[in-house]
C-alpha cells in the first residue's frame, strides 16, 4: 500500500492559545497539507487574531502559507470578545516579535470560496473559532457547499461555558452557526463534552516542554497563561486544547469516538441563544445531521501531539 495522501485543510480561527497550538500541529503534520490560515473576531477582535495567527506562522516557518484577514462582526450580533481566558491580546503569555509575514491580499471569505471553487472537493475547513466567515462563504457563494469535503468545528456541546446553555464559539454568532449547521455539509463537532477531556495537565506540559525546541517552548507558554485562566475562571487543573482537537481528528480520527446525532441551533431562546440542541436519545425523531465527538484516547492523542510538536 501507498502513503496516504495528506488531507487538505482551511484552518479558519481566532487566535487564542488552543488555535495557535492547532495551527502548529498543521504545520509540522505530514498527514496534513494546510492551504491556508483565515481569521475572524472571537477570542479577540479581528485585528489582533490576524497578528496572532501571523505570529504564530512566523515561529513555526509556516512563512508560505497564506493568512487571511476575515469577518470583525457577527451577522447580526454585537460583538463579544472573550479577554478573561485569552487576554487582551487573545493570545497573552508568550511575548513575540511583531510579525513581518503580510496577509493575502483578498478577504477570508473570498479566499476560502476562490479555494474551494478551485479544488477536486477534497478540502476539509477546520474553523475553531465563530462560523461567521464559513456562513458568509456559503451564502455569497453556494456553489462551494458541496465541494467542502468535511467541516472540523470546535464548538458547542450539551451544556455551556459563555452561558449556562451556550459555548463561546456559537453563542458569538449563532445565526452563523445556523447556516453551517443546516447546510448538508458533513459535519464533526468537537464540543465541550470532549475538548474538556482534553486537558493538558501539569505532567503533559512537562513532556511538552521536555521536547526543547523553540515551538514547545512556546506551546508551553501558551499552556501555562492558559492553564493558569482556567484555574481562575473555571477551576480546572489543566489547560483544555479545545481546538487542537479538530486537527488532531483530521490527522487521526481513530483518537476520537464519535456518535451520529441531530444537532439543532438555538437562535431564539431568552436564556438558550446559542446553544447546540444535541438530540443525545434520538426523541425528535430527526436524522441525524452531525457526527459528535464525545470521548477520545488519552494516551493516543498525548503521543500524537508531543510527537508532531518534537518534528520542529
Amino acid at each position: 500500500m501507498g502513503k496516504t495522501e495528506a488531507r487538505k485543510i482551511i484552518i479558519d480561527c481566532d487566535p487564542g492559545h488552543d488555535d495557535a497550538i492547532a495551527i502548529l500541529l498543521a504545520g509540522a503534520n505530514s498527514g496534513i497539507e494546510l492551504v491556508g490560515i483565515t481569521t475572524v473576531a472571537g477570542n479577540a477582535e479581528v485585528e489582533k487574531t490576524t497578528v496572532n495567527a501571523l505570529k504564530v506562522c512566523e515561529i513555526a516557518g509556516l512563512l508560505d502559507t497564506p493568512v487571511a484577514k476575515g469577518s470583525s462582526q457577527p451577522l447580526v450580533r454585537k460583538r463579544e470578545t472573550a479577554a478573561d481566558i485569552h487576554g487582551d491580546s487573545g493570545m497573552d503569555g508568550p511575548t513575540l516579535p511583531s510579525p513581518t509575514k503580510t496577509i493575502a491580499a483578498e478577504h477570508a471569505v473570498d479566499f476560502i470560496i476562490e479555494q474551494l471553487l478551485a479544488s477536486d472537493g477534497d478540502i476539509t475547513l477546520v474553523p475553531v473559532g465563530p462560523l461567521t466567515n464559513i456562513a458568509m462563504a456559503m451564502r455569497k457563494e453556494p456553489l462551494i457547499v458541496p465541494k467542502i469535503r468535511e467541516i472540523v468545528l470546535m464548538g458547542g456541546g450539551t451544556f455551556g461555558n459563555w452561558t449556562p446553555a451556550a459555548e463561546f464559539n456559537i453563542f458569538v454568532d449563532a445565526e452563523a452557526a445556523k447556516v453551517v449547521f443546516e447546510s448538508g455539509v458533513p459535519l464533526t463537532m468537537f464540543g465541550l463534552d470532549l475538548t474538556h477531556k482534553a486537558q493538558a495537565t501539569p505532567e503533559i506540559q512537562e513532556r511538552i516542554r521536555k521536547i526543547g525546541n523553540p515551538v514547545s517552548d512556546f506551546v508551553g507558554e501558551l499552556l501555562q497563561f492558559f492553564m493558569h485562566t482556567y484555574k481562575e475562571v473555571f477551576g480546572f487543573d489543566g489547560a483544555p486544547v479545545h481546538d487542537a482537537c479538530c486537527v488532531m481528528y483530521c490527522i487521526d480520527p481513530s483518537i476520537f469516538t464519535c456518535r451520529k446525532l441531530h444537532v439543532d441551533i438555538e437562535t431564539k431562546g431568552e436564556y438558550s441563544y446559542g446553544m447546540t440542541v444535541v438530540d443525545m436519545l434520538g426523541v425528535t425523531g430527526k436524522e441525524p445531521n452531525v457526527n459528535v465527538a464525545l470521548d477520545l484516547d488519552q494516551d493516543k492523542f498525548w503521543d500524537l501531539m508531543v510527537d508532531t510538536l518534537s518534528a520542529y
